[in-house]
């Protein structure tokens, strides 16, 4: 698999864990709003917060390529990881904004980037050290093009 095309699924790859983690707040969103009506306002939680959880994955791992291009997790900083991760949100929020989102809106999507980048960091070491299923052997530069 040729360099862009590694790049193009890790993308894709970590835009789907971060449109899974917003299925997973938009689920718990949808049950408590069963018990309190304020929040039956909304009754599309789960895509509501799903798509644009893809959508900040996919900018992550864009600003990660480019800022951690050749080094491993273990390499990364946390404050470093956050940081991105704000950077994502921001962009993400600005998008929304440009379409009609209220500015409000950049709280939460800077706050929760930032979280599902000190997650994915949290995920990604665990992976190196072969503690998640799939784990490879040794340490892989990140983005470095070989197969």
């Amino acid at each position: 698999m040729t360099g862009w095309w590694r790049r193009l699924r890790g993308a894709l790859g970590l835009g789907v864990v971060w449109a899974g983690g917003g299925a997973v707040v938009g689920g718990l969103i949808e049950a408590i709003a069963n018990f309190v009506p304020a929040l039956n306002g909304v009754d599309m939680w789960i895509p509501l917060l799903a798509l644009p959880g893809f959508i900040g994955g996919v900018i992550f791992a864009i600003a990660l390529g480019i800022a951690a291009r050749g080094r491993t997790f273990n390499e990364l900083s946390f404050p470093g990881m956050v940081a991105l991760g704000l950077l994502g949100g921001i962009v993400l929020g600005g998008l929304l904004v440009g379409i009609g989102a209220p500015p409000m809106i950049l709280l939460p999507t800077t706050a929760l980037s930032g979280l599902g980048a000190a997650l994915s960091l949290g995920l990604g070491r665990m992976a190196e050290r072969d503690q998640l299923p799939g784990g490879t052997s040794g340490s892989r530069a990140l983005d470095s093009g070989r197969d």
